[in-house]
């Protein structure tokens, strides 16, 4: 059967490139690469127009496949490629295709590398702060992990993209990915399972890497900031010199190899943010019509666990006044967190002819983490500072194996234009889950704390020892219908599953499923002329959740459903573009626990709706100033639920408004010639720190700031986040789980380019 035949292909996928690597003490993985465009796209029409074999089209191809007019001379955006500013004027997320952001009908924001530049985030969650519709840094001052929530929904697990391939984790297995490697960060919000397969109902973040240039780059930065945590990054690449062909660039060969070593303190004590990262790639064009680029990666981190605080003491004052965000809940001689990360993957891309384009991605990527230490429990003795704590330890290591194929038809019917995608995609993931926790740690004064007793030595019994394995087999098709003014955009997807969980020790089959899934998307825009575009779309999705019910059942696939009516608005003229959406999003079998039952016996009768309106602006506004701006209010809740009284009920840590703004102004002549100034505001709305929202986590109001200054090939910059040095809670998950947010942090860094 064809189901079969697909999943047995995605089974190969993980399978065999895991018993490759299955020799090494070192895992490896992959990253996934966008198309890479080396020459100008009009290079290579010209070339396809002189070839021999191609044929003068009577008619023009689709209009969104050719490059807009560009505001800035010399500058010539590709879908996945440089920005330039703060403005991206097209994105590959929303369709898979190099469409305009303007004629795509769905909320899409893009943070480019000038962005992340100027920002200077020491992590990906960092860098989505100012976007719409995310709240970044879901829990705080965390070293470990990106966290993030889009449209109210947790998807730093399931919506987090690279390349267009997800990196999927559960349990422990986490990535994570530096952003000195980012050439830009596309945020698509709504449902996309219709082009990627399972993921979040809210959207992904699609991060796109860095990609071998036409043009040397030579660059190192280094940089140290307030807490002693100082790195030293590089970025070199360009053309191999190769013989050249009458001139051409056919036949050549590029590379780029990107590192960061990082290295240091924190805010908290004895927990370091160390982080190693290597990224070598390579693209090689032997004609006009033909690229294939190689990424690959690795990389370590080696930290510790958050603090899991109590909501009295944090939030609250507690008898003795407040927890100092300097304490160290754990042991330092026991716990740890380590991650080691490889990723090896390709993308190929062919111009059949005009008309016809055929991409095939993939990758292989690795994770193996260790996560060991005592954990906060809440209070042993609130009124001497005593803070209870458990035993930890996790060992997870996951493989994830993608594989994408597209072909891309354009042609016309009458005055209809197409643009027609066809897709097959299969993923593979497998994943070593074993977790262990116990009792018998003693309590920690917060104020006086004593580390270095012995260690407690855990059960001998884990309370999770599995080996996960899911297959997933794709097909989808999308037309992009552009009639005059009018672009329709018609989607359709169905997802082959097979899920099989199996304890570790004995090989025996705890829970085994297979689902087959539709998923699909309509979404229509029209183009004024005088750059007003209102859009209205309506999209399905799914995500197969891995994990046993309370009838030690595997748990069904979650589905979710949107509806979002918005305006983009670019004025004619103006380097930049406003957007305005309204939506209404539902997340559907959700797992829910029964008032008194334990937490992990769960069943899936919950559903979450978010309604809300976002707003951005994004502007290089003059030659010297950009900006950016973001508005976000929603309303989240439980609309059904097991518990009768959970419905009506805000989930936890999920703030209902977010508004930020950042400005960036550069002196371009003059005697402040290349120095330049900027900063940004942050606010984040209040939260609840328990289900019956009893429990409030107030707002908080955060200042940025930014200093530089350029003068030939050097730079050098002044970074502040949280200028004030506010103490506040970024969230809290339940009473005895809150975290504390980012203290000042001021990063100074120089950097030189030839």
């Amino acid at each position: 059967m064809l189901r079969s035949a697909v999943l047995a292909t995605a089974s190969a996928c993980i399978l065999v490139p895991q018993a490759s690597f299955a020799q090494s003490s070192t895992q490896t993985g992959a990253a996934n690469l966008p198309p890479v465009t080396v020459a100008a796209p009009e290079q290579r029409r010209r070339a396809a127009a002189t070839a021999p074999r191609r044929a003068q089209r009577s008619t023009p191809i689709a209009n969104n496949q050719k490059p807009q007019p560009q505001r800035s001379a010399g500058f010539v955006e590709t879908a996945r490629g440089p920005v330039h500013g703060y403005v991206a004027n097209r994105s590959s997320s929303g369709t898979k295709t190099a469409t305009p952001i303007m004629q795509t009908p769905q909320s899409v924001s893009v943070v480019g590398a000038e962005q992340i530049r100027d920002q200077k985030p020491a992590k990906l969650d960092e860098a989505l702060r100012y976007t719409a519709g995310v709240r970044a840094g879901t829990f705080g001052a965390d070293t470990r992990n990106d966290w993030w929530l889009i449209r109210g929904f947790k998807s730093d697990d399931i919506g987090l993209f690279l390349d267009g391939m997800q990196l999927f984790y559960t349990a422990y297995a986490s990535w994570r990915l530096p952003p000195s490697n980012m050439e830009r960060i596309e945020v698509l919000r709504g449902p996309s399972a219709v082009l990627y397969g399972g993921s979040s109902p809210s959207g992904i973040v699609n991060v796109i890497s860095k990609l071998p240039p036409a043009e040397p780059i030579r660059y190192v930065e280094t940089g140290v900031n307030n807490f002693g945590n100082a790195y030293v990054g590089f970025d070199v690449g360009g053309p191999v010199a190769t013989q050249p062909q009458d001139g051409k660039q056919d036949g050549k060969l590029f590379y780029r190899v990107v590192g960061e070593v990082r290295n240091g303190g924190t805010q908290v004590d004895f927990t370091p943010d160390n982080n190693y990262f290597i990224a070598p790639s390579f693209t090689w064009k032997p004609d006009a019509d033909t690229t294939f680029t190689v990424l690959a990666s690795a990389s370590k981190t080696d930290t510790r666990g958050i603090n899991f605080l109590p909501y009295q003491g944090t939030v609250t004052n507690a008898p003795f006044g407040r927890i100092p965000t300097s304490f160290f809940a754990g042991d330092p001689g026991v716990d740890k967190f380590t991650r080691e990360q490889e990723m090896l993957g390709y993308q190929f891309e062919r111009n059949l002819t005009d008309d016809v384009t055929f991409r095939q991605n993939a990758r292989f990527a690795h994770v193996d983490l260790t996560y060991r230490g005592y954990v906060g429990s809440g209070w042993a003795d609130i009124n001497t500072a005593s803070l209870g704590r458990y035993n930890w330890y996790a060992k997870d290591t996951a493989s994830q194996a993608d594989l994408d194929n597209q072909l891309e038809y354009r042609f016309n019917t009458g005055a209809v234009r197409h643009t027609m995608l066809f897709g097959l995609d299969l993923k593979g993931y497998q994943i070593d889950d074993y977790q262990a926790f116990g009792f018998g740690v003693p309590p920690i004064n917060v104020f006086n704390p004593a580390y270095g007793a012995a260690e407690v030595p855990l059960p001998t019994a884990p309370f999770r020892n599995f080996l996960i394995t899911q297959k997933q087999a794709g097909t989808y098709l999308q037309d992009q219908m552009k009639l005059g003014n009018f672009t329709l955009v018609l989607s359709g997807r169905n997802d082959w599953v097979e899920t099989r969980q199996a304890a570790r020790d004995t090989d025996a089959v705890v829970g085994q499923r297979d689902d087959s899934k539709f998923s699909g998307r309509a979404g229509l825009i029209y183009n004024f002329d005088n750059g007003i575009a209102p859009y209205v779309s309506y999209a399905t999705s799914y995500n197969p959740v891995i994990g046993l019910n309370a009838t030690n059942q595997l748990f069904l696939p979650e589905t979710g459903q949107q509806a979002e009516i918005g305006v983009k608005v670019a004025p004619r003229g103006f380097d930049g573009y406003f957007t305005a959406a309204v939506f209404d999003l539902k997340r559907q079998n959700v797992a829910s626990t029964a008032p008194g039952a334990i937490v992990t016996l769960q069943n899936q009768t919950g559903e979450v709706t978010s309604r809300g309106i976002e707003l951005e602006a994004v502007a290089n506004a003059t030659r010297e100033l950009k900006l950016i701006g973001a508005f976000t209010a929603y309303h989240i809740f439980n609309s059904k639920d097991i518990a009768p009284t959970v419905i009506g009920k805000t989930p936890t840590n999920t703030p209902s408004m977010l508004v930020s703004g950042w400005a960036d102004y550069t002196f371009r002549d003059g005697p402040l010639d290349g120095f330049g100034f900027g900063g940004g505001v942050r606010y984040v709305g209040s939260s609840w720190a328990d289900i019956p929202n009893t429990l409030e986590v107030p707002a908080v109001v955060l200042g940025d700031l930014a200093v530089h200054y350029e003068w030939q090939n050097w730079r050098t910059a002044l970074n502040v986040i949280n200028l004030s040095d506010k103490v506040y809670v970024a969230s809290c998950a339940s009473e005895g789980a809150c975290f504390y947010g980012d203290r000042r942090r001021v990063t100074a860094s120089v950097s030189y380019k030839w």
